[in-house]
């Protein structure tokens, strides 16, 4: 495996503003979210991980799925903090808990257009939500655009945008895996939320700035985005693809 062995400091690589301008595009056909909710404190945790990592490998990547892992923070205190964990990626699992009506969040926790799932579980019906866009500028900046398949007429879109992480390994000293070394793909490293305008024209558009100059190590990175009407967390379409 081509990865990063990190010890229990997390590292930080600086973000480089040499790489070309890309450009990503799925529609109309809907690209789905996949989303993992996952912990280094949890010992349940790695084989979802390595079904998530094998992603890497299939076809469909990026065209008909764009994977996240989302590490939550809520197994912190019990003998291992997640470096990659984040409050907001809590409150994002516990805002899809709420419009589900569920009680209780979990890892591993499986997401797939905005609804709980597992691998090897049926999937929706194919949508046509529309044509996204997203345009990663040299300096790292860019723009989203979205154009729904049906006229919106007093819809509102966000998108979010996020720089992905993969190829890291990281040494477990304490918590459930201790003494483990972790594999970690499509990490959340940075999540930036993009309000989207009409245009006039029938495009929802919105531009992001580059990244932190420092993000979390890792031996390969992504980009990718999906759109959510306002209010509503579940993604209509998504896109992306590997920056390096």
């Amino acid at each position: 495996m081509n990865a990063f062995l990190l010890p229990s400091a997390l590292l930080c690589l600086t973000v480089s503003a040499a790489l070309p301008a890309q450009t990503f595009q799925n529609g109309p056909a809907a690209t789905a979210l996949v989303e993992l909710y996952t912990s280094e404190g949890c010992s349940s945790c790695p084989p979802a991980e390595r079904w998530l990592s094998e992603l890497k490998n299939d076809p469909g990547l990026w065209t008909q799925f764009v994977p996240v892992a989302f590490h939550v923070n809520y197994w912190d205190n019990l003998g291992w903090p997640d470096s990659y964990a984040r409050p907001a990626y809590t409150a994002r699992q516990r805002a899809y808990a709420a419009s589900w009506g569920a009680g209780n969040i979990y890892t591993p926790e499986f997401v797939r257009q905005g609804r709980e799932w597992r691998p090897g579980d049926s999937v929706p019906k194919p949508v046509t939500p529309g044509v996204l866009t997203l345009q990663r500028n040299a300096d790292g900046g860019g723009a989203v655009v979205y154009r729904p398949a049906a006229h919106a007429t007093g819809k509102t879109y966000a998108a979010s945008v996020a720089w992905l992480g993969g190829d890291v390994l990281v040494k477990v000293r304490a918590g459930e895996n201790a003494g483990r070394a972790l594999a970690h793909d499509f990490i959340a490293l940075h999540v930036v939320l993009v309000p989207l305008a009409p245009d006039g024209e029938g495009d929802f558009t919105g531009k992001f700035a580059s990244p932190p100059s420092e993000l979390p190590v890792a031996g390969k990175h992504a980009l990718a985005a999906w759109i959510s009407s306002s209010g509503d967390p579940a993604p209509l379409q998504a896109t992306g693809g590997w920056i390096d």
